[in-house]
């Protein structure tokens, strides 16, 4: 086989090239899969492509009544193994899960080296655009479209001044957060909350972290934002 065939190279440099694209987005927003990995997850899938689809360059020996070239039974092969790759790069942090993101635009990227690999270059082309888009307007959703902020929330108080569980309810409504869920542990002489609560903002949590750090009965808490 030619390796200077247009019908070789162009489908390799139009799969590196969206996988780079998708991959330069990863890499600004310090996501756990960057340039690399989507530069080589896009060229590995568009090569196996090419090897499906070019099967008679790599079987000449084999008689031509008896070759059965199918591609589609390649792509269920690569997006299958791209289903344990995404995996590996979800992970929990806390009350958060992150990754999601990450592992959709390595399964995206997967797709679109498919798609160079077989030819499909126009479909490829429209998937890589309307994929940065997706990416790009992460952002802006994020500032302006509503969302419902949970934040998880913990206090400990000494035994002998500790505050019921209605009442440091009615604290966390004070900097107005609702309260989803509040639980109470009581280990070491001290007493814990536990609190799942709507309303989290920058400022809100500011002005409770204030209260709770200038009460002496409080010997610790902890605030975490749940993130999307």
């Amino acid at each position: 086989m030619d390796l200077l065939n247009p019908d070789l190279y162009w489908p390799i440099l139009g799969a590196i090239l969206a996988s780079a694209i998708i991959g330069s987005e990863r890499e600004y927003r310090a996501s756990p899969a960057g340039l690399r990995t989507h530069i080589l997850v896009g060229l590995s899938c568009c090569l196996l492509m090419l090897s499906a689809v070019h099967q008679m360059a790599w079987l000449n020996d084999a008689p031509v009544e008896v070759v059965r070239i199918d591609p589609v039974r390649m792509a269920h092969g690569i997006l299958t193994g791209i289903g344990f790759l995404c995996g590996g790069v979800i992970f929990r942090e806390g009350f958060n899960v992150r990754g999601l993101t990450t592992a959709a635009s390595l399964w995206m990227t997967a797709t679109l080296g498919i798609l160079f690999g077989i030819g499909f270059y126009e479909l490829a082309i429209f998937g890589a655009a309307a994929t940065v888009l997706v990416l790009a307007a992460v952002s802006i959703t994020d500032r302006r479209s509503p969302q419902q902020r949970i934040v998880h929330l913990k206090a400990t108080y000494r035994r002998s001044d500790a505050i019921s569980a209605r009442v440091f309810g009615a604290l966390l409504a004070e900097h107005g957060l609702r309260v989803i869920t509040i639980d109470q542990v009581m280990a070491n002489n001290v007493i814990e909350f536990g609190a799942v609560a709507h309303g989290y903002s920058d400022e809100r949590v500011d002005r409770l972290a204030d209260s709770l750090t200038g009460n002496p009965n409080v010997t610790g808490f902890e605030i975490r934002p749940q993130q999307g």
